[in-house]
């Protein structure tokens, strides 16, 4: 059997303390605490996550993977009437458990939050399906319960959320697949400039009101396109690969994930953004569109719910993990 050495040209290290700065492959025999211990890269991945207790489509998420919120959207499994919930459901990292409902039921919702405990439901289309009214109705959760608070300014439905519950804007929408954009500051929402290309359904991502990104969504016809907000106005950036529709976003305007979404027809697809282009990447394990997403950046995120082929809406939830480099603890085990 051959050795490190020959393997790796090297002996393995012997060395007090880790290395501040391990490179792929590089072993080591830390003597301070007498592991042995090695920096390994992993591929990204989709896991299977803990189910929905309700399938939905259409419904407003937020959070993070371990911290998630699926709240409102369609109900109806295929070929029964179709209906509206207003369950909301928490994610721990591992199962969803449904805790108190939002105040007015709605589907094509938008969400936004940084966790479970602090969320933000807006917009969306009233009872009954399809037909429904648009609604302007927002409402903010305390991780327990849902309060109404100042509204939209104009009733809106397929919009993209993005930042926090106290720092957030609502870009695009229907009807008419608007340029519209609403800043929220925690207490009213504010109509400021305009996105360069209106549409609705598109997918959002950014850590607050100042820094955001917009991409995907049906203008139409259904486009690529990405816009970068910086506080002030839209840019045009780097596009996606694939132009999509209905889909869902997680991470912030530097590291983003877009997954799922109608070309048509659903799509698994997977896109990672950089802060400058989009990058294809490993696919969900279940194509669906009109689901909804969280996720803190492009290495760790969450997808649940949907719409998938053909047309049955999914309890399916998937954790993702980004490609990377993780320290690794030998055993002899």
């Amino acid at each position: 059997m051959a050795t490190y050495k020959e393997i790796k040209g090297t002996n393995i290290e012997v060395v007090s303390s880790d290395p501040s700065n391990p490179v792929e492959g590089q072993v080591w025999y830390n003597t301070t605490s007498n592991v042995l211990k090695g920096l390994s890269f992993l591929s990204s991945a989709w896991a299977t996550g803990g189910n929905l207790n309700t399938a939905r489509e259409g419904a407003a998420g937020a959070g993070i993977q371990t911290a998630a919120l699926f709240v409102s959207g369609r109900i109806g499994p295929a070929g029964a009437p179709p209906g509206i919930s207003a369950d909301t459901e928490l994610y721990n990292g591992t199962s969803w458990t449904e805790v108190n409902n939002i105040n007015a039921g709605r589907w094509q919702t938008s969400g936004l939050g940084a966790s479970n405990t602090a969320a933000l439901a807006f917009g969306g289309q009233l009872a009954p399906v399809p037909s429904g009214s648009l609604t302007a109705n927002n409402e903010s959760w305390n991780g327990t319960n849902w309060t109404e608070v100042n509204n939209l300014n104009a009733a809106k439905s397929l919009q993209a959320g993005i930042g926090t519950q106290t720092s957030g804007l609502a870009a695009g929408g229907s009807p008419g697949n608007t340029h519209d954009t609403e800043l929220w500051n925690g207490t009213n929402w504010t109509e400021v400039n305009n996105l360069n290309t209106g549409r609705s359904s598109a997918a959002g991502a950014g850590a607050d009101n100042t820094s955001g990104l917009a991409f995907g969504g049906d203008t139409p016809p259904i486009t690529a396109v990405t816009e970068l907000w910086n506080g002030t106005n839209w840019t045009e950036v780097n596009d996606l690969n694939s132009a999509r529709r209905i889909l869902a976003g997680a991470g912030t305007q530097t590291s983003a994930l877009a997954f799922g979404g109608n070309i048509p027809p659903a799509t698994a697809l997977t896109e990672s953004w950089n802060g400058t282009n989009w990058t294809e990447d490993t696919d969900l394990n279940t194509a669906r569109w009109a689901l909804s997403g969280a996720g803190a950046d492009n290495t760790s995120a969450l997808a649940f719910g949907g719409d998938t082929p053909p047309r049955a809406f999914t309890t399916a939830t998937e954790e993702w993990t980004g490609a990377g480099t993780v320290t690794k603890t030998f055993t002899d085990s």
